[in-house]
Order: structure tokens, then sequence, then C-alpha cells
């Protein structure tokens, strides 16, 4: 061996012996990956990767995706040796409680972690996204003298990643845009947790799939001693300009270890004490020191002076950009600062009462104004744009041959566009949407979820929300979504009740910076409400708001809550309520989470607690509601399918009626 390679040797090592010393200090992980990928790991962090520890937000830095999170104790130590603001102490503190070092990576917890991975396929769809947003941000920004956005983006995957559906829907559609800046290292050791992977995915060629997907395939035979050949295939991929490239790096799960190396037993426990010794005996580890770092591999590994260096450089074309283009320099920064630009919403139209439209219809008007005068708003949907009304007109459509479109064409890929447009909102310097029926939410649950959990300003238009989808059926007919989606903490779902609720929802989805917005929209038309007669519908922003009141001075009889079309069967039932001499109160609450974040003060003087009699009337299930009306309330919508009929024949057969409204009035009164 020279002396390179024996230090070569002595980081791969140091990166295992950290990993299984953090997991078996936290008695819990996954010490098997790391000690597999410790080799492609180093040889990427140490020779491609442009980054600056003490920058962990510089904009031109490449990124990297642990989609395979279960390893992310690897991730950890990587940044620790690299020069991030992770101790070893943090190391020492694997999973425990306020940690930065959880079980899974998390991207609001550990400087340098670009992704919240561990649900295996979501990172696979997250690089996707982080490679979209690249070259949508190079395609707006670049010159022919200054390339002042251009990087990569890397991806660990492991065999678990690559069966997930999410990830063959993510490939598919990279291989179409030919995302040549993307590239996956896969990490192919053959267990999964149960076994052999063989078991489960044995009669699959992966090569051959991600070739007909249009990706440059290249293999490592050995990964765990090809230190060269590694190395080799990561700077062939990055010379090809045409396609997205995944290396195929055949590694042993657990290398190293004398009992357990190669089998799902070193996939996620401990290796135990014993083991460790053996493990570190093979390895040639001489240290008998636990989270012990030799001073060489701290002098090898540290990026400080190499990633300050790359962004003094590129600070230093930066501002040579900034002399012949100010204007794109300044919204550059603006955009990876999150701030909108002044005026975006001065556009923004007001409805008339004379517009009768489905709220859907409401928002593309609305999200087209805005479009305007944001010009990092860029998503698109699952091939339903002609419904769900989200096509940017006039902003062209994203593609390989013209990166420069806003109008994101996902396919019929929703649990891929849900990963994607959370890619993008993670890179940043773009604002992310993305856009389905409501009912197909569930495909991209996942990624909302884990939206919710990153804090990710994404926006989604789920539109079709109701019975009010009439003829297609109960399998287009979301009824217990609503419910679902409020019990995810962390996500705004918005429900409004005509076009000029809608433009204010959209005011909040585009202000919000700190987790994502669901737009829960109608596919009939529903009149604009005469905003001289009702409250204004700036009160959107409040979660809930008196649309209609009793006169002054007069005592509330009776209060009816509802959202979305729905709003309109109340105050139609208000009418014959007033009428009949009752005193009736209606809220219009497009936004649970909204509104339970208002003072106490707020919402009882919206409900006030001595008002018992409640009635809350929405097509959806009823889950939830009784935290409004209370027990001694009623509760009005759908606790069971809907059914193939026109959708004003169904909301009178499921009894979502004025009419319904007010007999359940009198017998609560």
């Amino acid at each position: 061996m020279t002396t390179e390679t024996v230090l070569e040797q002595l980081c791969i090592n140091t990166i295992r012996t950290l990993s299984i010393d953090a997991v078996q200090k936290a008695n819990s992980g996954h010490p098997g990956l790391p000690m597999g990928a410790a080799p492609m790991a180093y040889v990427l962090w140490k020779n491609h990767l442009h980054h600056h520890p003490k920058n962990p937000h510089w904009i031109d830095r490449d990124r990297f995706v642990l989609s395979a999170g279960h390893g992310s104790i690897l991730l950890y130590t990587l940044l620790h040796l690299t020069g991030y603001d992770l101790t070893l102490d943090d190391l020492r503190s694997f999973r425990q409680w306020k940690s930065s070092t959880p079980g899974h990576p998390e991207f609001l917890e550990t400087p340098g972690v670009e992704a919240t991975t561990g649900p295996l396929g979501q990172g696979t769809a997250n690089a996707v996204g982080m490679a979209l947003a690249e070259r949508a941000l190079a395609a707006r920004f670049n010159c022919a003298s200054n390339e002042i956005v251009n990087h990569f983006t890397y991806a660990l995957v492991s065999d678990g990643d690559l069966m997930e559906g999410v990830s063959a829907e993510a490939a598919s559609f990279a291989g179409q845009l030919k995302l040549s800046k993307l590239i996956y290292l896969y990490d192919q050791n053959d267990v999964t947790l149960d076994g052999p992977a063989e078991m489960t995915f044995s009669v699959e060629d992966v090569a051959r799939r991600y070739e007909a997907y249009g990706w440059q395939v290249l293999r490592v035979a050995d990964g765990d001693r090809d230190i060269s050949g590694i190395d080799e295939a990561i700077r062939e991929a990055k010379t090809d300009t045409d396609r997205p490239s995944i290396i195929i790096v055949h590694t042993t799960i657990g290398f190293g270890s004398p009992n357990k190396q190669g089998t799902s037993s070193a996939h996620g426990a401990p290796l135990g004490k014993e083991e460790i010794e053996l493990t570190k005996k093979k390895l040639g580890w001489k240290y008998e020191e636990e989270f012990f770092v030799p001073d060489e591999v701290r002098v090898e590994l540290s990026a400080i002076d190499s990633g300050r260096e790359l962004e003094v450089e590129w600070n230093e074309n930066f501002a040579k950009y900034r002399r012949e283009f100010p204007d794109l320099a300044n919204e550059l920064e603006r955009r990876f600062r999150s701030e909108l630009p002044d005026g975006w919403d001065a556009g923004i139209p007001s409805f008339e009462v004379e517009d009768v439209l489905a709220t859907r219809e409401a928002s593309g008007k609305v999200l087209n104004a805005i479009a305007q005068s944001v010009p990092e708003l860029i998503g698109g949907d699952a091939d339903l744009s002609s419904s769900t009304k989200t096509n940017l007109v006039d902003h062209g459509s994203f593609s390989n041959e013209d990166a420069s479109g806003r109008n994101i064409h996902f396919g019929v890929r929703e649990h891929a566009m849900g990963g994607i447009v959370n890619g993008m909102a993670y890179h940043g310097g773009v604002r992310s949407y993305a856009s389905t029926f409501f009912v197909f939410s569930d495909y991209m649950r996942p990624a909302v979820r884990i939206a919710a959990l990153s804090e990710l300003p994404t926006i989604y238009v789920w539109t079709h929300d109701s019975v009010g989808v009439g003829e297609d059926g109960p399998t287009h007919q979301p009824v217990e979504h609503l419910a679902s989606l409020r019990a995810l903490p962390n996500l705004y779902v918005l429900r409004p009740a005509d076009a000029n609720e809608t433009a204010e929802a959209w005011r909040i989805a585009m202000e919000r910076k700190d987790g994502p917005t669901a737009l829960v929209l109608t596919r009939q038309k529903i009149p604009t409400f005469d905003r001289s007669k009702y409250a204004d519908a700036a009160g959107t922003k409040r979660g809930a708001y008196v649309i209609a009141d009793v006169n002054k001075g007069d005592q509330i009889a009776l209060v009816i809550i509802a959202t979305g079309s729905e709003v309109r069967v109340a105050l139609e039932a208000r009418e014959i309520l007033i009428q009949m001499g009752v005193n009736c109160r209606v809220i219009s609450m497009p936004c649970w989470e909204l509104f339970e974040a208002q003072s106490t003060e707020y919402k009882e003087d919206v409900l006030p607690p001595h008002v018992t009699a409640r009635i809350s009337i929405e097509a959806g299930v009823t889950l939830g509601w009784h935290r409004y009306v209370r027990d001694e309330g009623h509760v009005i919508g759908i606790d069971r399918f809907g059914s193939s009929a026109p959708g004003d024949i169904i909301f009178n057969k499921l009894e979502l009626t004025p009419e319904k409204v007010v007999e359940r009035a009198k017998q609560l009164l």
C-alpha cells in the first residue's frame, strides 16, 4: 500500500468505527449500511462534493441526499469529519431526546442535512426535485459569461429505496427530463431487514430498468475496496450531459464484522461490544478509545478550507454577475431569502356577485395573477391541469429543451410529484406547487407528511373536493380526506367558500414559510357572496369568521358552522330560520388550523361558549366536528361513500340541504 492508500483506508475505517460506536452507545440504529457504504461516501465527499461546512446554505453547493435514511449515522459522521457544526458529543447523543442526530435525518435538526429521509423512496424523488430546481434556476439566471447556478445533486440509494414505487415514478420522470446533474449511488448490498434481497428482489434487472428510463448506468463491482473505480464512475457520471446517472456499487453490508457482514443481522441492530472489538481488529483499527478520530483523518477530510475557497470563488463571480445583471442578482438573493417581491399580490382579482364559478376556476385566475409578479412560482399537475386549472398561461412547459418553462407536467405520478415538489422546496430559489384531484391526495400522502414535518412551504391544489364531483362516483368522491388531512400536524387545510375566500387562501399559502398549505376546491360552480351583505373574505386568514350575524343587540339562538360549498347551504338555511324568528349566526370556517391558532378571546367571540345550539355542515365524514358543536349540537356530514349521479342530486339525497339544516335546527331549539 502507498502512503496515500493507507490514509484513504484510515479515513474509511474512521467513518465505519464512528458509526458502529454511535449505534452501540445508543443501543439502537443501523450499522450495516454505513460500514458497507463508507468507501463510496468517502470518495464522493472527499473528491467530488462541492460544499462549505461553515455555510451550509451556500446557494451553489452540491446537494447530497441520503435516501437510505436508516443509515443516518453515516451522514452524521461525514458532517462531523468534514467540519460542520456537529461534535463528537452529538455523535455520542445519537438517537437521544433533543439531540441533533435523530434516528433518521431531519432537515431542520442538523446542519448539512438537505432532506428529511427514512421513509424509503422519498429521498429519490427529493433528489429529482433538487436537480429540477437547479436546472430551472440555471435557465433563469445563467448567461454565456457566467454560470452562476451550476451544481450537482447526489443521492445514496438502497435496495429498499429502489423497490418502492415512488422511486420508479421519480426515475421515469427524471429520465424524461434528462436531468443530467442528478447522480444516484446505489448501495447494492443485496440484503434487507428480513434477509437476503433475493427473497423479494431477484428477478428484476435494475440496470436495464434504469437504462429503459433513459439513465446512464455505471457499475463498480467491488465497492468495498475499489476506491479508484468508484472515483472514475462518479467522474464519468458527471460528464454525461444528456442523462441522469445511476452508479451501481456492489457492497457488503456490515463490512468488517466477522460474524455479521453480508447478513441481515447487520442491518438494524447494534453489533454488540464483542463483535465491535472483533470488527475493529479485522479492519486493522489500532485505537482502543471509542469515538476516536486520528489527527491525520481530521486534516484529510476537513472541507472547511476547500469549501471556503469554492464559495469565495463563487462570490467573486457573483460580484461580476451583479455588475452586469443587477436585477437578476437581486432576484436570486431575494428568492433564497424566501421573500416575496414587493407588491406581489397587487394583481390578485376581486370577484363580484355576478361571478358564479367553481373555486377551482377562481383559483386558476388567482394563481395566474400571482405568477405574473412572482417569477419563482413553478409547479404542475398529475396530468390534470385542464381540470385543476393550474396551468400558468403564457409561461411555457418545463422540458429538457426549455427549462425556462414554469408548467411542470408530472404525468400520472402523484407520489413522485409530492416528493419532487418537496425536493424543489428543500433546494430553495423556487416556490413549488402540485395539483391533482382531492381524492388522489392519498397517493401523495407520505410526501405531504414529510413536507409538514420538514416545514416546507409547498402548496397543494386539490380540486373536485366532495360528492359534488357527481357522476364519476364514489371512487372519485373524497369524503374522509378532510378529516384525515386535518389530523396531520402543521398542514394548513383550506376549503374556501367562494371565489374571494379562494383569493385569500392563496395569500395565506404564498405568505406561509413554515409548512405546507392545501387548497381544497370545488368542481361545481358556486355563487360569489355579496360582501356588502356578508362579512369581508379577509376573515379567511383567521381560519373562521362570522360571515352572517344576528342584528345588533339580539341574542344568538343558533350557530351554524360550514366550510366550502356548504357555506351557501348554511346561509340559505339562515334566511329560512330568520323568517321563522330564529336569530342565527353563520360561521365560515375554511381552516381549522388557523382558527386554533387564534387567541381564546377571538375564538370565544366567534363561537360564544354560552350558545349551545350549534350545527356544522360539511360534505365529508363528521369525525372531528364535535370539538366545535360539542355534545349538544348536531353534525351534518357524510359518514358513508358517495354515489354516481349529478352532484346536486347527491347533495339532496345525502341531505346536505338548507331544508335539512332547518329541520335539525328545529330539533335543537
